[in-house]
């Protein structure tokens, strides 16, 4: 199945190929998401550059931390705490952008359920690129190349979860 397609399960088939709700039967059969909604990518966008600004706070003082105090630790190490840093500092971000339109428990929950996957991609993404373009140190000429990666890598995710169930982060 491609990224554009979902299963739908809202029925309940029998063998005979109708519904129980009297409809004809649609399990099992995909539906289209449209991906030239200009307005739908504009607000995936923007979320997804809260996303990363929050990613980016932690990611970026975890690996600036260790390049700055020397601290001999494995660069393996450094990459899976940047990643938990990130994702940290993103939830706060977000839980705090989401308390001002929603109760604080809630706006946690949010948080955590809505943007997670995005949140985890976007920070593999940009260590991946760290550790490619610059053995896992800050440098500035990759810095943005981390960002396009963390900001391109779950944009259509983002997308489709906007378009398909009207869910964003923010």
């Amino acid at each position: 199945m491609n990224i554009s397609t979902i299963q739908s399960a809202s029925c309940n088939c029998e063998d005979s190929g109708s519904c129980e709700c009297g409809e004809a039967c649609t399990c099992g059969q995909p539906e289209s998401v449209s991906w030239s909604d200009l307005s739908t990518w504009s607000k995936a966008s923007i979320n997804t550059l809260w996303c990363l600004l929050g990613c980016s706070i932690g990611d970026f003082g975890t690996i600036f931390f260790f390049q700055i105090t020397e601290i001999s630790f494995p660069l393996v190490g450094i990459m899976i705490l940047a990643i938990i840093n990130g994702l940290t500092t993103s939830v706060m971000l977000e839980t705090y952008i989401l308390s001002r339109q929603m109760d604080l428990r809630h706006a946690f929950k949010t948080a955590m359920g809505m943007s997670f996957i995005s949140m985890v991609a976007m920070e593999i993404a940009m260590n991946v690129v760290d550790v490619i373009f610059a053995g896992g140190t800050l440098m500035w000429s990759v810095i943005p190349l981390m960002l396009a990666a963390g900001f391109l890598t779950p944009l259509p995710y983002n997308y489709f979860r906007l378009k398909k169930y009207d869910e964003s982060c923010h």
